[in-house]
């Protein structure tokens, strides 16, 4: 089976761009993944592409097979994860089209199934900060060369779906300290700290969500269309940060583990 050293959870858009892209497919303990992958190389890392909701996007948030698709991109021997997605805006101060390379998340899904710990074997991981700092560099370099409108830091909650948000749970989130809202992110990147994998996110902010004073309910078309008007932009970012990833990993996301059980 072919192997690569980075993955990214994203759309069909990315993967065309690869040199020599070649789709394989993996079996896990949890399943099919979302997609056959798709493994190319971007500089000189081969990089593994997957869409998580499915290459006709038949996946909602709810029920995109997460574990699966972790632990495919494990099998492949990718040690480093990026998963953009789209995001609505909390704060008036972060417009959408902005970028915002996430430090925190938020946690408010309700059904997932969330580790690869079920018993007998268990452990606790530590998970004060869920964003590999290494990955988190390359995006926010990348961003600044590119010249695209980004925020360092921000913290992503993340909603069960696949519904929006009411204006009062809109409010909430803000009041608690969100920047950013979305659905996908966990149990995505607690899978990913639990398989000793390294992930940052990148959120691609589509619109405002309902509780910033003044704005109009959005609808999934709307939020599509503005994704796709920026997704050029994000490849963009994802091919300039990939090869900006150091070779061997400096921070401790490869110990998770240790002392968790």
């Amino acid at each position: 089976m072919s192997s690569a050293e980075i993955g990214v959870f994203g759309g069909s858009g990315f993967y065309a761009f690869l040199d020599d892209p070649e789709e394989v497919t993996v079996d896990t303990p949890y399943g099919a993944p979302s997609a056959a992958i798709t493994i190319g190389t971007i500089g000189e890392r081969r990089v593994a592409f997957l869409p998580r909701h499915g290459k006709d996007h038949e996946f909602p948030p709810h029920l995109v097979p997460y574990r699966a698709n972790v632990w495919a991109m494990k099998e492949l021997g990718v040690t480093r994860l990026f998963g953009p997605s789209a995001a609505g805006s909390l704060r008036r101060d972060i417009a959408p089209k902005t970028f915002v390379v996430s430090d925190q998340a938020i946690d408010f899904t309700k059904s997932r199934a969330y580790t690869f710990f079920d018993g007998p074997v268990t452990t606790h991981v530590s998970f004060a900060d869920p964003y590999c700092p290494e990955l988190r560099a390359s995006l926010v370099a990348s961003a600044g060369e590119l010249g695209i409108e980004y925020r360092d830091g921000g913290t992503m909650v993340v909603i069960e779906g696949p519904r929006f948000s009411t204006r009062a749970e809109s409010r909430m989130f803000t009041q608690i300290g969100g920047d950013v809202i979305g659905m996908t992110q966990f149990p995505e990147v607690t899978l990913a700290r639990e398989a000793e994998l390294c992930f940052a996110n990148v959120a691609l902010v589509t619109d405002y969500d309902v509780g910033v004073d003044g704005i109009a309910p959005v609808s999934h078309h709307e939020v599509l269309k503005v994704f796709g008007e920026n997704i050029e932009a994000l490849r963009d970012l994802l091919f300039a940060a990939i090869p900006g990833v150091p070779a061997e990993r400096g921070c401790t996301c490869g110990q998770a583990l240790a002392g968790s059980s």
